[in-house]
């Protein structure tokens, strides 16, 4: 026999010597993780790390599903009985979230890195990308008629009759604004309380704790009609209630309601510079002690029927319920002191040529915008001290000071009638001769001294 000159050794000893050493390979031999097999080339596909065709095609099940990560958080999930989907990892907020991409060999490795790409770049957009893959697959499927916003808009569209119409225009406007744009394209069946609750997380950061809280209600109402109609199962709305900020402690509106404090305010306001309709609206706010939303949207066609000097304000354009609106029997008079209808007169000359007695400054056919009289009080340094709401609180003490046997007449001149329609019949026009007197008292107690109204045209405008 031959001597071969190798010492002797066992025949293990001799295949553990042989075995190839992978470590130094791109991608080591951890088959628990990656599942590099023996025999397969760490592919690069141009860039070292990243899966090739082969690997993805002969990746083999285990009793265990695995992994085959090719890069950018896309990676290959391989289940136990055979199955391989294309998934993309990414994060939300913090929170990490799988994004279900599609099924290989259907979907190839490429296309995979394309919608992974997609998937990036709707990131860099600020979208979700597993809402926005929602959306895709809601209207591919032809299921408008069950996505959020259709039912939303059903269920508007069915109680909207019910509602006053400043009512009716928030609630469309709060789902048209904070809702539609994130949930609107999504099934109501797909929609879950997370979503939900990241929508109204967003309303709160604004910060509106009370406007998110109004919004939840409404979602969760349409939620609740998707139900009954047979196209919803829950409400994830009610779920996430408990989840929301608490609800802000309410305080009354400040005002300033000592006369004096009161009179000298309103002349540091009409000393602001300012648009002229402004300040003449503020000035008759603070005569008439009527509401700004009433007043701002006051058509000339009102102030030209004045008869008898006591101005007729429809019951339709007054803060009632919706079923009173159509009743004349809750129309509001309001006398005027002389004061008031020198504010009419100025007007007359510079806002009588369009439908608004109070236009804005921008468009004759618009009412002067809400924060007009807030910026005016604020610029007079009355900031968190009075709001344009406060003069009826000014009015209502002031006047109940000195008259107390008239409170019932001050509160007629405030519309705080009672709810019999019988009574409000009755109030409507009752005790005008003396509310005229009232009326005219105020004006020369809060003008005292003041210039005529025609004065302010000459106060410099910003």
């Amino acid at each position: 026999m031959l001597s071969h000159g190798f010492p002797t050794c066992s025949k293990n000893l001799v295949f553990a010597v042989l075995l190839i050493d992978y470590s130094s390979q791109p991608f080591p031999s951890i088959f628990a993780d990656t599942r590099f097999l023996p025999g397969m080339k760490p592919g690069t596909e141009g860039e070292t790390g990243m899966l090739t065709h082969l690997q993805c095609k002969r990746a083999k099940p285990t009793s265990t599903p695995y992994k085959l990560t090719d890069g950018g958080g896309l990676h290959l999930y391989v289940t136990p009985a055979g199955g391989k989907h294309w998934r993309y990892r990414y994060e939300v907020g913090g929170r990490e979230k799988l994004l279900s991409i599609g099924p290989y060999p259907a979907l190839s490795l490429v296309d995979a890195r394309a919608a992974r790409d997609g998937a990036k770049t709707a990131q860099r957009e600020g979208r979700d990308p597993s809402v926005a893959k929602r959306i895709k697959r809601a209207k591919v499927a032809g299921s408008d008629s069950a996505t959020f916003e259709a039912i939303a808009r059903e269920w508007y569209d069915l109680n909207k009759s019910r509602w006053s119409l400043i009512h009716s225009s928030d609630v469309i406007g709060s789902l048209e604004r904070f809702v539609f744009p994130v949930l609107g394209a999504l099934p109501v069946t797909e929609i879950e309380p997370p979503a939900v609750l990241d929508v109204l997380r967003k309303i709160e950061n604004r910060p509106a704790v009370e406007t998110a809280r109004r919004v939840r209600q409404r979602i969760s109402s349409v939620f609740v009609y998707a139900i009954a109609t047979g196209r919803g199962v829950t409400d994830p709305a009610a779920i996430i209630a408990g989840a929301l900020a608490p609800a802000l402690v309410k305080r009354r509106q400040p005002a300033i309601t000592n006369l004096d404090s009161a009179h000298a305010m309103l002349r540091r306001v009409e000393a602001e510079p300012a648009h002229a309709v402004a300040k003449l609206a503020h000035r008759f706010l603070a005569l008439t002690a009527i509401r700004r939303g009433t007043l701002v949207t006051t058509p000339w066609v009102e102030l030209d029927k004045i008869e008898d000097d006591v101005w007729r304000i429809p019951a339709a354009r007054m803060k009632l319920e919706l079923k009173r609106k159509s009743d004349e029997a809750h129309d509001h008079f309001v006398p005027l002191s002389d004061q008031a209808l020198d504010v009419i007169a100025v007007l007359r000359k510079i806002t009588s040529g369009g439908p608004l007695a109070f236009p804005s400054d921008r468009n004759i056919n618009k009412p002067l915008g809400r924060g007009v009289f807030g910026r005016l009080l604020k610029g007079a340094g009355y900031s968190g001290t009075h709001v344009p709401h406060g003069w009826r609180s000014t009015f209502s003490t002031v006047m109940n000071e000195r008259f107390p046997a008239d409170h019932n007449i001050i509160e007629l001149m405030l519309a705080h009638v009672q709810g019999n329609k019988v009574s409000a019949a009755y109030n409507r026009a009752a005790h005008l001769e003396r509310r005229k007197e009232l009326a005219q008292i105020w004006a020369n107690l809060i003008l005292k001294d003041a210039k005529p109204a025609a004065s302010l045209l000459e106060v410099p405008q910003r």
